[in-house]
């Protein structure tokens, strides 16, 4: 088999039971993986546009604002006072990043685990092949 092939493949193997066990961990939370996404994702960058999350998701911008609802719904997430009434702004409430922490305790523990025998610097030389990985993915997009 060829390398590639075979990378992928393990690819493959390892990311539907990731989700599910990330699921089982947020779980304790009521959260499940696409809530937490936006959560992680605006905590990062203090606010996001609907159209940024769903980019950033690789989802339609319909799926981000069901969730979007749902976290508003929950007081984690609020809109911003914006100039442009056609663009929806959405930031963490103080409450939702206070979940957000919450949540990061138990997300850190589950990754420090399952990463456990992978040197740091294994997984510095990983982030940078994903990185890459996804930006010529989405260069194919744009072909």
């Amino acid at each position: 088999m060829k390398s590639y092939s075979e990378f992928f493949h393990q690819f493959l193997l390892l990311y539907r039971p990731f989700e599910n066990h990330l699921n089982i961990q947020l779980a304790k939370h009521d959260l499940y993986r696409a809530q937490w996404s936006i959560l992680f994702y605006l905590y990062r960058n203090d606010s996001a546009t609907l159209v940024e999350l769903s980019n950033y998701q690789s989802v339609e911008k319909p799926t981000v604002t069901r969730t979007i609802t749902r976290l508003e719904e929950l007081g984690y997430v609020e809109q911003m006072p914006s100039k442009d009434r056609r663009e929806k702004k959405m930031q963490l409430t103080l409450l939702g990043k206070k979940v957000y922490e919450d949540v990061r305790v138990t997300i850190d523990a589950f990754e420090q685990s399952i990463l456990q025998g992978i040197s740091e610097e294994d997984q510095l030389k990983a982030i940078r092949m994903m990185g890459e990985i996804r930006s010529n993915i989405l260069e194919q997009g744009d072909k």
